[in-house]
């Protein structure tokens, strides 16, 4: 039985939804609008854009969310977390992004102000967690509501049972689908889909994925996040600090063939987590048999 990338043949086409953050000067929103140009034609599922730790990129985030939404066409999901806001303040964002014509939100709990690894403690008067920010979404307007979902359990969670039992919640409060943390292992995934579909949880269980551009940073984020860093994947980018070429090709490799893994065990949906690059997503995405859609003829 062939399970590499021609397996892919025939198949029905994979969706994918595209992650971007908030630009922070001139610079760096001429490379997110540009990243939006060259994977606006593979038509995802949806583009999402972050928020800070402590809400610290609210504004920013609006204004990008709100500008995709108006000049691509693609819809638009805005992040929104609990952190460093009272539910007056969530609220009002909530009914901004309804009356700028945003229907998707990813509801999150958010990072402590003090980032990651300090103890979270809900803001006062705010949102408790995910769930409750989920709940409160729906009761102002009928959001599609994505959350995330750890299948390594989330670092503060006592376990991953634990973990499952939240995620069903915030499904019992409005959500919709599940985003994954990245994970480098398909089987991980795997386990994690199948113990949510036995706890009677049925909603798209979506695989975050995390093209490596920089391995340094990569290990950092996954300590802060509890996400596994094999030794494979260190073996394969060992000596390729000062070799970008080589980096970003063996990142697309990495990537695709965990894309595969998880395809041949029945998910088509995948959420890229782009870091504000469009070329190895672009790639990845090829790889899998996305394709621009024809342009509309005026």
């Amino acid at each position: 039985m062939n399970t590499g990338l021609s397996s892919l043949i025939d198949r029905k086409p994979i969706k994918a939804s595209f992650e971007f953050f908030p630009p922070k000067t001139e610079a760096m929103e001429n490379k997110l609008w540009a990243s939006l140009d060259r994977l606006a034609p593979l038509g995802p599922a949806f583009v999402s854009v972050t928020y800070g730790a402590g809400g610290s990129t609210r504004a920013r985030t609006h204004e990008t969310v709100k500008r995709i939404q108006s000049q691509t066409g693609i819809p638009a999901a805005a992040h929104l977390t609990c952190v460093g806001a009272s539910r007056p303040q969530v609220d009002e964002v909530i009914r901004a992004y309804w009356q700028a014509g945003i229907r998707n939100i990813v509801a999150l709990r958010g990072d402590p102000p003090e980032g990651i690894g300090a103890a979270y403690q809900p803001f006062p008067g705010g949102y408790a967690n995910a769930a409750d920010l989920a709940a409160g979404i729906k009761r102002i307007a009928d959001f599609e509501i994505s959350v995330g979902a750890y299948p390594e359990k989330h670092p503060e969670s006592p376990s991953l049972e634990a973990d499952i039992d939240l995620l069903k919640a915030k499904v019992d409060a409005g959500a919709s689908r599940a985003i994954t943390q990245f994970t480098f292992d398909a089987d991980v995934t795997v386990r994690f889909r199948d113990k949510v579909r036995a706890a009677g949880i049925d909603i798209p269980i979506v695989p975050g994925v995390m093209p490596v551009t920089n391995f340094a940073n990569l290990k950092r984020f996954a300590a802060g996040c509890g996400a596994t860093v094999p030794i494979w994947l260190a073996h394969l980018f060992e000596g390729l600090d000062d070799d970008p070429a080589t980096r970003n090709s063996v990142a697309i490799a990495v990537a695709a063939d965990q894309c595969v893994a998880l395809r041949n065990n029945g998910f088509d949906q995948f959420h890229f987590y782009t870091l504000n690059r469009a070329d190895i997503t672009y790639a990845i995405c090829h790889l899998l048999g996305m394709r621009p859609k024809p342009a509309l003829e005026s």
